[in-house]
């Protein structure tokens, strides 16, 4: 290993966790090497095209998993520089103050993290206004106190849309605009400026961004940090395993697989793993020595259980008048987040998903034969769809896990049925305003496409869990600060960390827990 080949810090992973810090670090003048695994994300009208992103699954990386009975599935998973946010819906949610305390569900409790919602506040404030969020802070009962409100004013409603948030509203819920990250300038009338990158599109959710008008991670940090010289984005950069030295507490190889083939070994003071959170516990599990027999930060044996995607539903429903919105994804309703009159434990949330069009109902179209198929022509049923997305969480059981085999092939075990009790509830209490919000009672169809194909365990995009945190090292593989409590150089800053996944989007969570990890390694490296 050559000196040019050791750095001040490796950083695996370009996604919300891994580009965000690449952004706090950048700055310092340190030097800095940001490890990839795939490449820039193509640009081509493919981006923008339903069957070729949902039913295709042509962005979707090429690699195979396996569930606990040995079955292949493919994952939800993007290997692009800026992660699974060049796909996600960039909507940034806050966890609930309640999320962070011990909180009792149907099925068991979600655990209390080692941090408040307060630790966390200063760097959500900065997270949203970094990743240009559009939102309104006291608009949703059940949000935690902001130290400032969005620096952008809330995406207008298109009419439609505000019909329905109206008549939820006349129902005494309190309905709200949804924070989303995007490159937005409106008018008066809500629509885009002359000036904005974004255009108000209909690609916002699950589709990559033709106008780099989303805020990824890419875009809002990856390509902004590379300004400065001291940090280096290798691409095509497949980080095979984790090497430790003669004592066992320190990383002092990250041995890497490139793109044409060859090995590469790269050192660091500091090493940062960031691939998501089964990736991440992949990677610790590989790097199994004698010093670590179960792998890297696995002394507790948590490393890869408690394995966390949410329990989502992707509805659509058919209003009776049509409904021509373009840029749908503007509203979110929380008032069961925490429970209901009728029932005690937490429910979870719904927002609204980009909006259908015929190609991606045509794909569903075999997933409802024999059910109550809808007779209207696609095209028909796609001006009049409105679609919802229902989340609740679900709770970090040990058996849920991530392992390897003998081949080192990722193996995901997941309980299907894990705490679903408050989502069937929720989904009964949409299907119960159907009616009264101008739609089809009797027509609420899965939008399962969107959650690949209706494979639930293909549906990774929330994953979280794996690698958490704690202050007891029995029970966690991270220290507070996301350090592994077996290592002194091995942090951890993906969503591999959280303890309990709450019921909103994980991703602001990550973004603002690597602005704070980052403060932490600054003062570590100075």
């Amino acid at each position: 290993m050559t000196e040019n080949q050791h750095y001040d810090v490796i950083i695996i992973g370009t996604g919300a966790g891994g580009g965000t810090l690449a952004h706090r670090l950048a700055p310092s003048g340190k030097r800095i090497l940001l490890l990839e695994r795939g490449g820039y994300l193509p640009r081509e009208l493919d981006n923008w095209d339903s069957t070729a992103v949902f039913v295709q699954g042509r962005y979707l990386a090429p690699e195979t998993w396996y569930d606990r009975h040995g079955k292949e599935f493919t994952p939800e998973v993007n290997y692009y520089v800026g992660g699974n946010t060049k796909f996600y819906g960039a909507a940034l949610f806050r966890l609930r103050p309640e999320d962070f305390g011990e909180l009792h569900h149907h099925d068991g409790i979600s655990p209390a993290w080692p941090i408040r919602y307060e630790d966390l506040e200063p760097y959500y404030t900065e997270a949203e206004h970094l990743y240009l969020v559009h939102g309104r802070h006291g608009e949703d009962p059940t949000e935690g106190p902001a130290g400032a409100d969005y620096a952008y004013p809330p995406v207008a409603h298109e009419p439609r849309i505000q019909q329905l948030s109206d008549d939820l509203e006349k129902q005494g819920l309190h309905p709200f605009h949804l924070p989303i990250g995007v490159d937005l300038t409106q008018d008066a009338d809500g629509r885009a400026a002359h000036t904005s990158a974004c255009i108000r599109c209909s690609r916002v959710d699950g589709f990559p961004c033709l106008l780099n008008a989303k805020s990824d991670s890419q875009v809002i940090c990856v390509d902004p940090a590379l300004q400065h010289p001291g940090l280096t984005l290798l691409t095509g950069a497949d980080v095979r395993r984790l090497e430790t030295g003669p004592d066992g507490r320190t990383v002092t190889a990250v041995v890497t697989e490139l793109a044409d083939g060859s090995t590469e070994r790269f050192s660091a003071d500091l090493v940062v793993v960031a691939c998501g959170a089964v990736n991440s516990a992949a990677l610790l599990l590989r790097s199994a020595n004698d010093r670590h027999p179960r792998g890297l930060a696995n002394s507790s044996d948590v490393v890869g259980r408690h394995y966390m995607r949410h329990n989502n539903l992707a509805l659509m429903a058919v209003s009776r008048e049509p409904n021509p919105t373009v840029f749908q994804k503007t509203l979110a309703l929380n008032d069961w987040y925490l429970g209901a009159d009728d029932f005690e434990y937490p429910l979870g949330g719904i927002q609204m998903l980009g909006k259908s069009d015929a190609e991606q109902i045509r794909g569903e179209a075999p997933r409802w034969a024999g059910k109550a198929s809808p007779r209207m022509p696609f095209e028909v049923l796609a001006h009049h769809a409105v679609d919802f997305w229902l989340c609740g969480e679900d709770l970090p059981l040990p058996d849920s896990r991530v392992t390897l085999d003998g081949e080192g092939r990722i193996h995901l075990s997941i309980d299907e049925h894990n705490n679903t009790a408050g989502l069937e509830r929720l989904q009964h209490r949409l299907r119960g305003m159907l009616d009264s919000l101008g739609m089809h009672p009797r027509r609420l169809f899965d939008h399962s496409i969107y959650l690949h194909k209706g494979m639930p365990i293909g549906a990774t995009a929330h994953q979280a869990g794996t690698v958490r945190f704690g202050t007891d090292p029995a029970s966690s593989a991270l220290d507070v600060d996301c350090r592994a409590h077996d290592l002194d150089n091995l942090y951890v800053v993906d969503t591999s960390f959280f303890p309990s996944i709450g019921a909103v989007n994980p991703s602001l969570t990550a973004i603002a827990n690597a602005l704070r990890v980052g403060d932490h390694l600054l003062a570590r490296l100075n």
